[in-house]
């Protein structure tokens, strides 16, 4: 695609979000949607659909393009779970709105009459187990009450869950050869998205104040106050506004 088609500004961000990455690995490889085909097994208008987030790509083309790109696919591939639950979750959403009331429902054949029967047998074995085990369960209940003179054993309290502290970051912003560092990491090409966590991220965050636009706190999250801040940036210098950071996004942060 040498120009752009625009995403759907109804696209779930978790499916924009491999789309947009998709296309930058796609750019990266020069190949056009044609030799991508050809090179992959899925068809032309399927790339294209893929590219442009009417279709959510399986995980083999997900894993070809990266390994075109000479890219390491584990991103890539967490970013297609991630799409793949936001994709399941939408078409739930639409599902039970075909079967909601009011809705039509149109009747599908009838069932032929030896499902129908054993389809009635396996439902009466289930309830017939189902039944022999709750009236065990209630036997033994009985017995255990009477042996500890009805009284109820208290329940153990649920031990309460470690939770380990949040780092904290110090912004120590200097001019190094030219360049913008916060002494917190010295990266220039990780690849940051919403979600991300740790080191890199707190650095972005620093420089990102630094250039005058605040991520909220230097809590090493890549939440949505840091993602509207790195759109900001890159609409101030010229880049594609993703709300992601990447190699063109670091040197505009550390320039």
């Amino acid at each position: 695609m040498a120009r752009r088609t625009a995403l759907s500004a109804e696209l779930d961000p978790r499916v924009r979000q491999l789309v947009t990455r998709m296309r930058r690995l796609k750019e990266h490889t020069g190949l056009s949607t044609r030799q991508l085909a050809a090179k992959t097994g899925y068809s032309e208008k399927s790339w294209e659909r893929y590219l442009v987030g009417r279709s959510l790509p399986p995980r083999e083309a997900v894993e070809a393009l990266a390994r075109l790109s000479g890219t390491d696919p584990v991103r890539l591939l967490a970013l297609h779970e991630v799409a793949t639950d936001a994709w399941g979750e939408r078409r739930g959403a639409a599902s039970t709105a075909e079967t909601a009331p009011g809705a039509e429902h149109t009747p599908g054949p009838a069932a032929a009459p030896g499902r129908s029967l054993r389809v009635a047998l396996v439902a009466g074995g289930v309830a017939l187990v189902l039944a022999v085990s709750s009236a065990v369960l209630l036997v033994l209940r009985f017995d255990a009450d009477a042996d500890t003179g009805g009284g109820t054993a208290p329940a153990a309290a649920p031990a309460s869950a470690s939770s380990s502290p949040t780092p904290v970051y110090n912004c120590r912003v200097e001019r190094i050869d030219g360049q913008w560092y916060a002494g917190i990491s010295r990266t220039k090409d990780a690849e940051l998205a919403y979600g991300s966590a740790g080191r890199d991220v707190a650095e972005a965050q620093c420089l990102l104040r630094r250039a005058g636009i605040s991520p909220g706190g230097i809590d090493g999250m890549f939440g949505p106050l840091t993602q509207r801040a790195v759109k900001a940036l890159q609409q101030r210098a010229g880049l594609d506004v993703d709300g992601m950071v990447g190699p063109h996004t670091w040197k505009a942060l550390r320039g």
